[in-house]
This record gives structure tokens, sequence and C-alpha cells, in this order.
């Protein structure tokens, strides 16, 4: 790895920069990837529409527009070869938004939020907030109704979820407990001024500066009307996402937002080798599998010798268990190798997905344990993973990773010939694991997988970091593994 000068930023890591202040929420990461495939060269499939494929072609699909599967189908391929993938996830822990968000309380408006995975919650205070996520608007064209999702994003901080202070909880330093119910509500506004600037709904006016208490539940609904369609969210946030789509209030039927830090991702440190950011877990892995395999099939002659399929699966709801429509957990990997396969095989006849699968390796990458300097005794003894030292190959004998001998020996190997470094994390015997898209994906397709991650600091924080030299190797590793594993998987023999 050629490594730059001091005042310089590699080139991948500032793409990987760039991919991160694109991608606040798992939609916008999808986006951003279909934005970059079909730079690309990446054509566009659609689930719901026949398939017509070829060798040599490369294609992307995606699903509910936050899980997206790209492929590269070599140019030797034939019905019935395997599959090369690197698998990781787009979601990471956040507060998202209620069904019912519109809180109102001491004078002051508020939004419910729901937690989303396991993040330190306590990084979400004194942050400067704002939202992101999709929206179902109506719009009529030429008299016919029509619902469409867009993306939306608001750049300006708009929340904050203030912590109490000292002087009334003087024992918060001795531990700072979060009830994440009633302490984790950002403040959107106070009444007086939504009122004072006509933007509060009626509920918010009939709140006052000198009395922060509600009016009675009978004069609330004489204030709102019966009829009113705002009831669940506060008008003033209603108003202020259909200003950024170009639609009106009223024509906002749903949404699924997340608050997002305001805060942009940067490369950091007195030396530069550190990244500073929100969601490195998992989009680390996302950004250097895409491109990995964005760069690998550059070239016309990139596929010319390939004979099974490279793929890129970024899942959503990794952090919640996958167990949903566009999770590892669904069949959504296995429909695609079942497209793949019938529509390459030749007229029509049946191939075996038995044994497409036998022949196809995963790579689950997901981000890893760094060795903590303050809390070095988490980290057992011969296995501590540091930053600027590459890959992690995850280990667990109780199969909360899918690591075993041959799928470790694989990808150690492709390291080994392109001199690049890899690391090996245990958990301590004392502590929980915790696990990874690998087993899932393991245990319900029975494909050979390898469980890996670059090491990072603070994960599951607001504000995560890692290694710039830990991105660069990742990337690389991966573009390699892609490159090399045909040739490599025919000289290894197992089940014999």
């Amino acid at each position: 790895m050629v490594k730059p000068s001091k005042s310089e930023v590699h080139p991948v890591v500032a793409d990987f920069i760039d991919f991160l202040n694109a991608s606040p929420t798992a939609f916008h990461a999808v986006d951003e990837a279909k934005r970059r495939l079909k730079h690309s060269g990446y054509e566009q499939l659609f689930e719901r529409e026949d398939w017509n494929l070829k060798e040599g072609g490369k294609y992307f699909f995606t699903r509910n527009y936050s899980t997206i599967i790209a492929f590269a189908i070599g140019q030797k391929y034939t019905a019935g070869n395997g599959f090369h993938i690197v698998g990781a996830h787009t979601d990471s822990p956040c507060l998202k938004l209620k069904p019912s968000s519109k809180v109102s309380k001491g004078g002051f408006l508020e939004v419910g939020v729901q937690t989303y995975g396991g993040g330190l919650w306590h990084t979400w205070f004194d942050r400067d907030l704002s939202v992101a996520g999709r929206v179902i608007v109506k719009k009529n064209i030429k008299g016919v109704p029509s619902y469409s999702h867009e993306l939306v994003r608001i750049q300006e901080p708009i929340l904050r979820v203030p912590t109490l202070a000292i002087h009334l909880d003087r024992g918060s330093n001795d531990g700072f407990k979060v009830n994440t119910q009633s302490h984790l509500l950002p403040v959107l506004a106070t009444a007086i001024k939504a009122e004072v600037n006509r933007k509060g709904d009626p509920n918010e006016k009939g709140m006052t500066a000198t009395n922060g208490d509600q009016k009675s539940e009978k004069d609330q609904k004489s204030a709102e009307g019966e009829d009113s369609d705002n009831k669940k969210h506060h008008l003033l946030l209603l108003e202020l996402l259909a200003s950024k789509l170009g639609c009106e209030a009223e024509e906002i039927c749903d949404f699924e937002l997340q608050l997002c830090d305001t805060q942009p991702s940067v490369v950091a440190g007195v030396e530069k080798e550190f990244i500073f950011s929100g969601r490195l877990d998992n989009l680390c892995m996302s950004f250097c599998s895409l491109k990995a395999l964005l760069d690998g099939t550059a070239s016309e002659e990139s596929l010319q010798d390939e004979t099974g399929v490279r793929m890129v699966a970024l899942f959503d709801h990794e952090e919640v268990g996958s167990n949903s429509a566009q999770g590892a957990g669904s069949p959504v990997m296995l429909d695609a190798f079942s497209r793949i396969t019938s529509s390459l095989s030749a007229h029509g006849s049946k191939v075996s997905l038995e044994k497409v699968i036998q022949r196809s390796f995963l790579v689950s990458a997901d981000m890893a344990h760094c060795l903590h300097p303050n809390y070095m005794d988490k980290h057992e003894d011969n296995h501590q993973p540091r930053m600027h030292n590459g890959l992690v190959i995850k280990n667990n004998a109780n199969q909360r990773y899918a690591t075993n001998a041959v799928t470790s020996f694989i990808f150690r190997e492709i390291g080994k010939r392109h001199k690049i470094p890899v690391q090996d994390f245990v958990v301590r015997n004392d502590m929980g694991c915790g696990s990874t898209i690998g087993p899932i994906l393991a245990s319900g397709v029975g494909i050979r997988t390898v469980d890996v991650g670059a090491p990072q600091l603070s994960m599951h924080s607001i504000r995560e970091m890692c290694g710039v030299d830990d991105v660069i190797y990742s990337y690389e590793h991966l573009k390699a593994y892609f490159e090399e594993f045909t040739n490599l998987d025919s000289q290894i023999k197992v089940d014999f």
C-alpha cells in the first residue's frame, strides 16, 4: 500500500468520506450505491419484472430501497457455477420517529422517537441533530392521484436532546442512566415561537409562554377540529419537510424518518490517520465492498476469465436481527441466486441450486472491535486487533461468527498473496459475543462463510472512529478476493 504524505488524503479514503456524508440513512446509502453503480455501467433490474441476463453483464436491484444487491457475471460463467459474495449492512443504531411523533409539554414542542438497535444512547445528548429518511408523497397527475417514495434530508440542525444540568442531578457523573422513553425526546421548538411565527398546529397554539400546561382535551379537540390531518406530527415539522420536497404538508401521506447528526464525517487526528464519523458500522464495509466490486469490474478484460458471479449484498435491519423482507434473514440473496442461475441456464434447463450454493463463498463484512487503550482488559490477551493492521477475522466456537478453518484460510491466503495484513479476534470467555449476518446466511442458505471486519472504536456511538489505513486495506483485500477466489478455490479439497 502506497501511503500519501501527511497533508494528503488517499483517494480511497476521500471517496469513503464522500460516501459517508451522502448516506445519513439506509435509504440514502442505497441511493448513493445505486448512483455509483449506474455511473459504472451497471444495469438496474426490478424484482417485479423478468430478467434478461448475459455473460459478462453487470446488474443490480434494490428491495425496499434499503437493501441493494449488485453482481457481475463472468464471461466464462455457465449455469451451476458459484457466487463470490461480500455481504454487509446499510443500517446503524439510531433514533427513529414514532408513527405519532407529536409531543407538546412544558412549553416545548418535542418529537417522539423510538430506539433502533443497540445504540450508545447517552452519546445522542447535546448533539446538533436533524432528520432524514423517506416520505410517501401524494401527487395528482392530470387529476389522477399517484403516490411516490421520496428521499428527504434536512441539512441544518433543527433538533437537540438536552442533558439535565448537574445542579439538578448531582449524581450524574456517578453513572448517567438514560430512560429511553422519557429522556430521549428531542426539542423541536418552543410553543410560543411556533405560535408567533404562525407555524404551529392548532394544538401548539394552545400553549403559552407563561403556562406550560396544555389545554384540556376538550379545548384541544375544539382547537384542532375533528377533521385535522395533522394530529400525528407537528405541522412545523411537516411544513419543513414539504418545503424540501416541493410539495404541500397535506400531501405527505407517511414517512420513515430518523434523527441524524449534522456534523460531517472527517479525516482527523494530528497525523490525519483517523476517520471521525457516525455509521462507520457498517457503512465502512458497505463502501469498501462496493468499491472493490466496481473497480474490479471496471475494464472490459476484468471478467473475461471469470467463471463465477461476483456479488455485493448490502442488507437492511442487521442491527435488529435481520428478520424482515429485506434483511439477511429473508430469501432475497437466495432469490438472486435462483433468478441469475435460471436466466442463464441453457434452453431453460434446470440447474441444481444446491450445487450452486456449495460452489459459492460469502465474506460477511462487519466492523470489528479495536483494542481500546483505556479498557485493554476487555480484550483477550492473544487477540487484540489494532488500527492500521488490516481486516480482522472473527472467530467464535459457539458460532456467533461463521468462520471456520477452511474459510479463514481462504481469506488469509488471499491477503498473504497481496501482502495485505490480517488480524484475528476472539471474545473473552467471560464476555458475551455479538454476531453478524454471517451465521444467519451460513445456516439459512448453507453457504461457506468467513466473518471479517475493520477495527474501530466507539462502535454504536453517534460518533465513531476508525483508521484510514484499514479502509484502504479493506478495499484492497476485498478487491483481491473478487479477483483471486475462483483460482484459489479450485485448489482446495475438503469434502472428498
